[in-house]
């Protein structure tokens, strides 16, 4: 019997969803629209693959990329032709200078109608620049036959967005109306057998680098910086460190700021002048992405000999101080060093290290319990320690991924995400609904604009049976400023910090979340508990005032710099 166009184009999209959840996708992201009703239907349809529809394309988009993070298997993104194609930008850049693997399926007008002024129409080819791995174009679903073309390409994506660089791959899938298929199964093409041939992710290092990797390392005194890692935690790289007498200064989103492996209060040890005096490092060994905060990033720039090694972000020595930069997996280098003969350093190396390291942490935790509000600092500290094990804490940008990187104690039994790929604050609340959409315990610290930015998304989500708590220092507006050398100008008010004058429980009330507002630093431990055993979204306000928050991190600092004195 011969297939209607809408039945074609069905078979066509059903083969390339299946290639691609063959190769272990498990979840799609669904926005409206007419041109894209056979990858709708497709998705819908697929028994392995679980939809979750959103209004807002960008939403879509940064939702997809949560799950992709939570579950590190690549997500589909589905959407209409047009601007809506255009809306996912922002989550493609993030995904792929955060090596997240996303299936862009973007549905579009046959290529006839391009340059025509046809509705709905744009130029889709290319449309997200050099940032997807590949752009691929299945032909025009025209004969039942051009299915095995479809399920090649989604071959092609699985292979592309799986490479040596994981990240987003576009799919520009053109649809003939009409769309809608009369009914009835519609077969798709056979699976071919055999795996998906992928470049080596994992490249062994070269023996020649590993020489002179462990040569750098021998008799130095030495320190481990371990940036963002959200695929891989460098473990084998803390080990190294260990037997080296090395401290190690592990910011929260690398996986190994915990007990016994990275130092407590690392970021106020290295932001004191007066310690760096008599305690700077000869070598400074660089793993995962690009340093967060000023202090590691000054490190960094100060170190007398750098060693950058990373295989997966896009570039950790953007200022080219690296004297050796190694472009392998870092776990694989400390792996093939065991058999080198490396000298540790002195042992009063790591001994003076750990010693400050605990007087550090006593003076800022002192001076974070001394007052009763809930400051950031101390907001950011309690949080992190009070999520159960088994938790996952989403992090914004700007200043919440600063706090918690200056205050949290190292623990065990929490996973510590954050968009640091672009370091962009929109998303952020698609994004941690999309972890919380795995069903993993989660939990989100942001400020209040961040909050705002992706409003639309608390308003669609909240009522939609996910689970997430939301911590929201509410400083009316963009703190970070504060912090800045904008600070100073006439304009920083109004340009800058950007005051919004919103209430928060309004619109929790609108969206359907729940809201509770506290003004005591004692009150957020129960309120966090309250909140996830009550269930669905909930955001926890804490009133902030931007200059006494300013004080308030000098303060400490200035209490930890006494204690080392």
């Amino acid at each position: 019997m011969t297939m209607g166009t809408a039945e074609v184009s069905l078979a066509c999209a059903m083969s390339l969803v299946d290639e691609l959840a063959v190769h272990g996708m498990r979840h799609a992201c669904v926005s409206p629209g007419s041109r894209s009703t056979p990858l709708a239907l497709a998705l819908a349809r697929h028994l392995d693959v679980e939809v979750h529809v959103h209004l807002d394309e960008r939403a879509s988009a940064f939702f997809a990329l949560g799950i992709a993070k939570a579950t590190r298997r690549p997500v589909a993104v589905a959407c209409t032709s047009g601007t809506a194609a255009a809306e996912l930008f922002p989550a493609v850049v993030e995904a792929s200078q955060a090596r997240v693997p996303l299936y862009l399926l973007t549905a579009d007008r046959p290529p006839r109608l391009r340059g025509t002024g046809a509705n709905q129409t744009i130029d889709q080819s290319g449309l997200f620049g050099g940032y997807p791995r590949a752009f691929i174009e299945p032909p025009v679903p025209s004969d039942v036959a051009d299915a095995a073309a479809w399920r090649k390409a989604g071959r092609e994506a699985v292979a592309a967005s799986g490479g040596p660089q994981p990240g987003p791959v576009h799919v520009n899938c053109q649809f003939e109306e009409p769309l809608v298929p009369s009914g009835g199964s519609v077969a798709v093409t056979e699976r071919e057998p055999g795996r998906v041939e992928r470049p080596d992710r994992d490249p062994e290092p070269l023996p020649g680098d590993v020489d002179r990797f462990a040569e750098e390392l021998s008799d130095s005194r030495g320190v481990v910086i371990a940036g963002s890692s959200w695929w891989r935690a460098p473990d084998l790289v803390t080990q190294l460190a260990g037997q080296l007498g090395w401290p190690v200064i592990a910011e929260p989103a690398s996986g190994v700021r915990r007990p016994g492996t990275a130092l407590s209060a690392g970021q106020a040890l290295i932001a004191s002048s007066r310690f760096l005096e008599g305690h700077r490092p000869e070598v400074v060994l660089q793993v995962g992405a690009t340093p967060t905060t000023r202090a590691s990033q000054a490190s960094v720039a100060a170190a007398e000999r750098l060693i950058v090694v990373d295989l997966f972000h896009i570039d950790p020595d953007p200022e080219r101080r690296a004297t050796l930069r190694l472009h392998v997996d870092p776990d694989r280098l400390a792996a093939a060093s065991w058999g080198r003969s490396i000298e540790p350093a002195p042992e009063s190396w790591i001994t003076v290290w750990s010693d400050l390291d605990a007087r550090a942490r006593r003076a800022l935790d002192d001076a974070l319990d001394s007052a009763d509000e809930p400051t950031e600092l101390r907001v950011a500290r309690d949080l992190a320690a009070g999520i159960p094990d088994g938790g996952t804490l989403v992090v914004g940008s700007s200043m919440p991924i600063r706090d918690l990187d200056y205050s949290m104690a190292p623990r065990d039994g929490l996973r510590v995400l954050a968009n640091r790929g672009a370091s962009g604050i929109d998303g952020f609340v698609s994004t941690v609904l999309g972890v919380a959409a795995t069903g993993t315990p989660t939990y989100a610290l942001c400020g209040d604009l961040t909050l705002l930015h992706d409003a639309g998304s608390l308003l669609w989500n909240a009522r939609r049976d996910l689970n997430a708590v939301f911590v929201v220092p509410n400083n009316d507006g963009g703190a970070v400023f504060s912090f800045l050398p904008q600070a100073s100008l006439p304009e920083h008010e109004r340009l800058f910090t950007t005051p919004h004058g919103l209430d928060l429980g309004a619109l929790c009330t609108a969206a359907g979340a729940g809201h509770t507002r506290i003004s005591r630093a004692d009150e957020l431990s129960p309120s966090i508990a309250d909140a996830a055993s009550a269930g669905g979204v909930h955001i926890i306000e804490v009133p902030s005032d931007r200059e006494l928050n300013v004080a308030h991190h000098a303060e400490v600092q200035a209490a930890v710099d006494a204690a080392l004195a």
